[in-house]
């Protein structure tokens, strides 16, 4: 069982490379990067996994700030769970410890869910890190809806944000961050109820 003590692992889910860097489906990378800027860190290649690396000190300062790295697997989405694992391994980090920041299609543009456990619901992000190490991590959930018409689910999450959406994107990334910061802080509950809509 877990501890105040123990680091968090953050990871944002994403597709590396400037083709994807604003797709839909790589929203966990913007709200991992802005989180990276908030500590004053910067991704460095990771040693023991192919991801990229953020180690530092999120909260207050004093007693209640707590350790994190966070994470962007460079390996694809859908083999996210091999360099998770191996950094969760490296790093000591329990399981309950670790955080998922993903785009959710069920969730409606722009809202939040925060949760731990459940399942993947089709995200091959989600289903990779839960094959690797079991179900019970916690998940930020980014909502980006559901595609319009008849377009196809992978084409709708490897598509960028359209035009409106932009507009409040960068808003809609410092809440999550914000979501993220509050779980550390005081915990699932009190998140879930600041920040689920």
């Amino acid at each position: 069982m877990s501890d105040a003590t123990d680091p968090w692992l953050i990871v944002g889910l994403g597709n590396p490379g400037p083709d994807y860097a604003a797709n839909r489906h790589n929203v966990g990378f913007m709200v991992a990067d802005l989180l990276a800027t908030r500590i004053g860190g910067k991704f460095k290649r990771a040693q023991k996994a192919q991801a990229q690396v953020v180690e530092g000190r999120m909260g207050p300062p004093g007693p209640a700030s707590r350790r994190v790295i966070l994470v962007k697997p460079m390996s694809y989405m859908n083999l996210s769970g091999g360099p998770v694992t191996a950094l969760r391994d490296f790093y000591k980090v329990p399981t309950d410890h670790v955080m998922a920041v993903h785009d959710e299609l069920d969730v409606d543009y722009g809202m939040l869910r925060l949760k731990l456990g459940g399942g993947d619901n089709g995200h091959n992000g989600l289903k990779s890190m839960t094959k690797a190490m079991g179900p019970d991590y916690h998940r930020v959930r980014f909502g980006i809806g559901r595609p319009p018409g008849r377009m196809q689910v992978a084409d709708f999450v490897l598509k960028d944000f359209s035009s409106t959406e932009r507009k409040e994107l960068e808003f809609l990334v410092d809440r999550a961050a914000d979501s993220v910061e509050c779980l550390l802080a005081e915990g699932l509950e009190r998140a879930q109820s600041a920040y689920n809509s």
